[in-house]
């Protein structure tokens, strides 16, 4: 039989992962570079397993079920936080960010989103303690979220609306044509300013609260414990940025990642509209009784499908992909990938030197 996390396990958990974050934020500051491959695999590594250890100490003090919530919900999280990477990419190359100084740039991002999602957890959780009929409108809004991440519209629509944000802060304050290394304030022309980091900030805030709007209610559809939701929260995006510059080239191989996650988000909407009619409580939909028959979907099952919704996915990308490259012409020698590309002597001496390139305005939506 499950028993209940102990709160002292529950405010240890989350001290420690507030040291793990700000200690991070510490190293980034103090020397900011471009992570080699070796140290972003070390990175990922240890927040994996770091989590896998969170979910046995779940197990050993409050059972099976807890920690088999915790390890649906973070996948459920990486899966989702993975598919944020796509974005930042183009956020990142859109405001030409040096890539010296990408990481300073992801950790606020991801900051951000802690905030965002701690607030978004929390008015759920009330929500769903006095009202759990919400679970038809997650479900409903997560089904409707999964068959546009399958056949979006159009690619770019997140990043576009961010624009609508952009050009708003560039009308009401003044910004320089140039960074000056990761500051976001600076003399220009003899005139204080803000940097264009300002705006790469505020677009990856928009993004995090856009993304925030799925993964919340798709995690609220695995386990109801607040705590579980923000501790998976949280150990999804601790390795973000690693992963950033991990994947790096790998992700636009992932072609199929979507309908992976459009699988998952589907999955978990069906999820939630049976786990709110077997718990129903409207008076229209059978005379306001639970409707016993409908079977609630198990925490194994939901992992279950998890784990091979991505795994699909993920495998069916790659191989797409190495048959693309062995069938282009210029692939590198041993016919495995694409032959390497070299950086122009500006961007490699601007990213030595944390040279500031100077940023030109983005075209807004109705430029194209």
């Amino acid at each position: 039989m499950d028993l209940a996390l102990p709160l002292w396990f529950e405010i240890g958990s989350l001290v420690t992962l507030t040291l793990i974050l700000i200690a991070d934020l510490l190293i980034i500051l103090k020397r900011p570079h471009i992570p080699s491959t070796r140290e972003s695999t070390l990175w990922v590594v240890f927040y994996v397993t770091l989590a896998l250890i969170f979910a046995g100490l779940m197990w050993v003090f409050a059972g099976g079920e807890y920690a088999g919530q915790f390890i649906a919900g973070w996948l459920t999280e990486y899966s989702l936080s993975i598919d944020n990477l796509f974005v930042f990419v183009l956020i990142m190359s859109q405001f030409a960010v040096p890539r010296r100084y990408q990481q300073e740039v992801l950790m606020v991002g991801i900051i951000i989103a802690l905030v965002l999602r701690g607030l978004f957890i929390l008015a759920g959780a009330a929500i769903i303690e006095n009202f759990l009929p919400i679970f038809y409108l997650f479900g409903v809004f997560l089904i409707w979220t999964a068959w546009r991440q399958a056949f979006p519209k159009d690619d770019h629509a997140d990043v576009q609306k961010e624009n609508l944000i952009v050009r708003m802060l560039r009308r009401t304050v003044d910004i320089a044509p140039e960074y000056d290394g990761a500051k976001l304030r600076t003399v220009y022309d003899g005139k204080k300013m803000w940097t264009p980091m300002i705006i790469v900030f505020v677009a990856i805030g928009a993004t995090d609260l856009l993304f925030a709007l799925d993964s919340i209610p798709a995690i609220f559809g695995i386990t109801q414990s607040a705590f579980i939701v923000f501790t998976a929260n949280i150990f999804a995006l601790m390795g973000l940025r690693q992963l950033y510059f991990l994947l790096g080239g790998l992700l636009d191989r992932l072609r199929y990642l979507h309908y992976g996650i459009a699988f998952i988000l589907a999955f978990i909407g069906v999820k939630l509209i049976l786990h709110a009619a077997h718990e129903n409580e409207l008076p229209f939909i059978n005379g306001g009784e639970h409707i016993e028959w409908i079977p609630d979907i198990s925490t194994m099952m939901s992992l279950a499908v998890i784990v091979v919704a991505m795994s699909v996915a993920t495998v069916a990308s790659l191989i797409a992909s190495a048959r693309e490259r062995r069938a282009a012409p210029g692939t590198s020698d041993d016919g495995v990938g694409p032959a390497p590309q070299v950086e122009s002597a500006a961007e490699t001496v601007a990213d030595e030197k944390g040279t500031p390139p100077t940023v030109d305005t983005p075209p807004s939506p109705d430029e194209h």
